[in-house]
């Protein structure tokens, strides 16, 4: 059975509207105006146990709402979701024990005490012996590297710091399933491979389910073997990156470092997409011609120095997918 079940899940919301002006605020105070906002409309997926998820979207789309719901935080007008048998808006109180969740722009720790103090805290509030505690945390701050910050002020931390001590006090109570929002935010490029490997030995070794959203797409071709995408509050597409690929754009691209600057490629059914004085990039379509035999094309018309197949961004792929879904 899987961990979570997510079936025709639905959420409005009623937006007041103001006119401009101090006669718009007047007559805002004897008679609102609302309209009405479709958060999620219909949206059904399920995850397995042990499953890392990227679940992405633009601005708006309805993500902070469904995690929101997920973690028993908001009430939908309709629908089911079940996780690990719990009906979260519910059962509240007794699920939380089995979730976590780390907001990049937030931080469960308190500002002004030691990190060290807001483990402890967080040990009582979720009820956590004294021996799993200690074992746990432990193992936690061996494992992110947080043992000389632990006796300074929250407040006097690193972005990246703050990130890897709020992963930390999010996990002092052995949850088995994570949501992620944004953990990346902000940090440098040491910090984020450290918070990355960090997410997927947890995924990996230890089997904790693992939500991702994020708007850094690196992010998500790092960690997640599964990408859930919404707009508009509808699903859009639900599979693998390959999948997404697939089914929104097929094209690679050959980059070629040539020996002549000057030299002209010209191979039908292959376009040029971008060229840089020796450095030329061409695109094509791997069903209509293979890697092997564009190279082979290649240097046959011109001197080689170097090259190099790839896939475009995918970026490039969400941002179509955006354009033909909600344009």
């Amino acid at each position: 059975m899987p961990q979570i079940i997510v079936e025709n899940l639905t959420k409005t919301f009623k937006v007041s509207q103001r006119q401009a002006g101090t006669l718009g605020a007047i007559r805002g105070l004897v008679k609102r105006t609302y309209n009405t906002v479709e958060a999620l409309n219909n949206v059904s997926f399920s995850l397995e146990e042990g499953e890392l998820v990227g679940y992405i979207g633009p601005n708006g789309a309805g993500k902070s709402t469904t995690i929101k719901t997920i973690s028993g935080i908001l009430v939908p007008d309709s629908g089911r979701v079940e996780v690990m048998g719990f009906v979260p808006w519910k059962e509240r109180s007794e699920y939380v024990r089995h979730i976590g969740v780390v907001f990049g722009q937030r931080t469960q720790l308190w500002w002004d005490l030691p990190v060290i103090e807001s483990f402890d805290l967080l040990k009582d509030i979720y009820r956590v012996s004294q021996s799993a505690y200690q074992k746990t945390r432990d193992e936690l701050i061996d494992r992110l590297q947080i043992a000389p910050y632990l006796d300074m002020p929250v407040r006097q931390l690193s972005l990246g710091l703050r990130m890897r001590c709020d992963l930390a006090a999010t996990l002092l109570h052995s949850p088995r399933l994570l949501f992620l929002d944004e953990p990346t935010i902000g940090l440098d490029a040491v910090s984020k491979l450290a918070v990355r490997e960090f997410i997927r030995d947890l995924n990996r070794k230890n089997g904790v389910t693992v939500i991702l959203t994020t708007h850094d797409m690196d992010d998500i071709e790092a960690l997640c073997s599964r990408v859930i995408v919404i707009g508009k509050g509808r699903l859009l597409r639900d599979g693998t990156l390959n999948d997404l690929r697939e089914t929104v754009n097929r094209e690679r691209r050959l980059r070629i470092d040539l020996e002549d600057s000057e030299a002209q490629i010209d191979i039908p059914s292959v376009a040029i997409w971008k060229r840089e004085g020796s450095q030329v990039t061409l695109q094509f379509d791997p069903k209509v011609i293979s890697p092997a035999e564009l190279i082979q094309r290649v240097a046959a018309q011109v001197a080689i120095r170097d090259l190099f197949v790839e896939n475009p961004p995918i970026e490039e792929i969400i941002a179509r997918l955006y354009e033909e879904h909600l344009s």
